[in-house]
């Protein structure tokens, strides 16, 4: 068969397997239903999607390529699929042999545009490593090329051949099938398939394109370069191009071998602590973050000394990131929208979230918001007044449902994450669990106060405005408010309807202090928040607008008092 065969063969396969479990689907979840049987249709449900992503698994292992990269991208889709997928997802790998080296060679060759005995003084046929996309090398470089970069050892990664077409085809294929879906309301109504597929297009080039990977790597390096915790390997670009790249080869102690951790006279527990705090220095200072920190992509590098035990008052080891194909960015749209999550969730405001929510480029436009709000406020409500000491004793148990009715919620309600919040949660998942399995009484909590708390004090000012802002709206309401019900008073009096108005005054007089009061309570709110929030910068001025908020407080306090004095009839 020829290779436009093959790929059209591909195509097809791939089209056929989404067809008939989409016909599955329809059936049960659509047409049964219909006919009065959805207790039918529900019986089996969980079996059933579990059979779909095993048969998903297999497929995706006997045509490698870009199939492989779409298991693994909606393993982490638990806003889109149920936890039957997902989990049975979240073990494909990289199961693919490797390419003979012949084809390798002959690829390499072709890119480079020199034989791999005039590029390097040696280069190894068996791969070092192979994965669905490319695969990586030993090699050493020629006296030339040593002299010039300072550098012998490397490691070469070499895309599989025709990879870019098997991509394209890829891709093709589940264009046509986000289609397929964007016609089926049920699916519509609650994530946009055609933009999803974009999206993970959009990642997968790049992942192919070793000079943006050259380039993610440089940047991570800066980021860093002041930072004795972390290293990058350096970049052989006489020997890179869009489809082999060539770098330092740092192979060290993997993270996760505590054996070799401790044989080397590193603590697994200090490697647990200082990993989570250079991943969050990754998401809360550069904003530029390491998206796929899995075992294979972090090495621990002793330094000099025996055992890697170093010089006394210095760093012992550091950490050595490779593999920069899937980064990530906290683009200061996404904070501004968790800050006003976080403003939301503080005053258990539903639609304050939603508004945070559709910021970060969550809602979709067929969202009953009124659902939303209702949603949002009884999850947050359960732990959003609660500080990390209080979270760490409460039931894991409690954790877990509240996950599991999280989850729910996500899949029922029109909305998906978007790429970059669905990279902080993968990258933070997979830290936690690095971290627990180098120490067991390792807690997570206990690294994400400290940059909580520095990201509060570093959107303080932001905070207090938005605070402010919000005060000024609600007393701008409340100031107008008498003018209206006077307006509202004279118009009943000038009608047909006769009024009491001696008792209406009153009441107008009760409604005008209540709003004096409201008013009189957000600025005190207001006022202690930035006060709190400042004071860890600038004692003084977190001192005095501290202080000055017992003012509108004593208002609001005498203002009830003296309401309660005089109650109406």
């Amino acid at each position: 068969m020829t290779d436009v065969g093959n790929m059209r063969a591909r195509s097809r396969r791939i089209l056929r397997f989404a067809a008939r479990y989409l016909v599955q689907t329809w059936w049960y979840e659509l047409v049964l239903p219909r006919f009065g049987l959805a207790r039918v249709a529900a019986r089996n449900r969980s079996v059933r999607l579990q059979r779909i992503a095993q048969n998903f698994h297999v497929l995706a292992v006997d045509l490698g390529g870009l199939m492989i990269k779409v298991g693994q991208f909606m393993s982490s889709r638990l806003d889109v699929l149920p936890p039957e997928i997902t989990k049975e997802l979240e073990g494909l790998q990289d199961e693919v042999p490797p390419v003979p080296f012949p084809a390798i060679r002959a690829l390499a060759e072709a890119e480079l545009g020199v034989t791999l005995e005039r590029a390097f003084s040696f280069i190894d046929p068996t791969p070092l490593a192979a994965a669905s996309l490319g695969q990586v090398h030993r090699a050493r470089l020629s006296e030339t090329d040593a002299a010039d970069t300072g550098l012998l050892d490397v490691v070469v990664k070499i895309q599989r051949p025709g990879i870019g077409t098997i991509v394209d085809v890829d891709l093709s294929a589940l264009r046509r099938v986000a289609r397929w879906l964007s016609h089926v309301r049920l699916v519509a109504d609650r994530v946009d398939m055609p933009a999803l597929v974009e999206e993970f297009a959009f990642t997968s080039l790049e992942e192919i394109d070793y000079l943006h990977e050259a380039a993610s790597a440089e940047r991570f390096g800066q980021d860093f370069a002041d930072d004795a915790r972390v290293s990058v390997p350096e970049l052989v670009w006489e020997r890179t191009t869009r489809r082999v790249l060539t770098l330092q080869d740092v192979t060290a102690i993997k993270i996760n071998d505590v054996d070799g951790l401790r044989s080397a006279g590193i603590n697994p527990s200090e490697v647990a602590d200082d990993f989570a705090a250079v991943m969050f220095d990754q998401l809360f200072v550069h904003g530029y973050f390491h998206a796929d920190p899995h075992p294979g992509n972090i090495f621990v590098t002793a330094l000099g000394g025996a055992n890697g035990l170093g010089v006394e008052g210095s760093r012992s080891w550091k950490f050595t990131f490779i593999d920069f194909g899937m980064m990530g960015e906290v683009p200061d749209a996404l904070r501004q929208g968790l800050r006003k999550l976080f403003i939301a969730a503080a005053s258990r405001n539903g639609k304050g979230m939603v508004d945070g929510i559709r910021e970060v480029g969550v809602l979709l436009p067929s969202a009953d918001t009124a659902e939303l709000e209702r949603a949002m406020t009884k999850l947050f409500a359960r732990f959003g007044g609660m500080g990390f000491a209080e979270l760490q004793d409460v039931d894991p148990r409690e954790f877990r449902a509240f996950a599991l009715e999280f989850g729910d919620v996500v899949r029922s309600l029109p909305f998906q994450l978007p790429e970059n919040f669905l990279l902080i949660v993968r990258a933070m998942s997979l830290t936690s669990g690095m971290c627990s399995s180098l120490d067991p009484a390792f807690n997570i909590w206990n690294s994400v106060e400290p940059y909580s708390a520095q990201l509060i004090r570093s959107e303080g000012g932001n905070l207090v405005q938005a605070a402010a802002r919000q005060a000024v709206s609600v007393a701008g309401i409340i100031a107008r408010l008498p003018q209206r019900l006077d307006n509202l008073t004279t118009r009943i009096e000038e009608g047909t309807v006769s009024v009491q108005t001696p008792r209406l005054e009153r009441r107008l007089g009760a409604l005008e202090r209540t709003g004096r009061q409201i008013v009189s309570a957000v600025l005190f709110t207001a006022l202690l928040i930035g006060g709190i929030l400042l004071r860890a910068e600038d004692v003084v001025i977190g001192t005095v607008l501290m202080a000055v908020s017992v003012l509108p407080l004593l208002h609001a306090l005498l203002a009830g008092a003296v309401a309660r004095r005089g109650p109406l009839p």
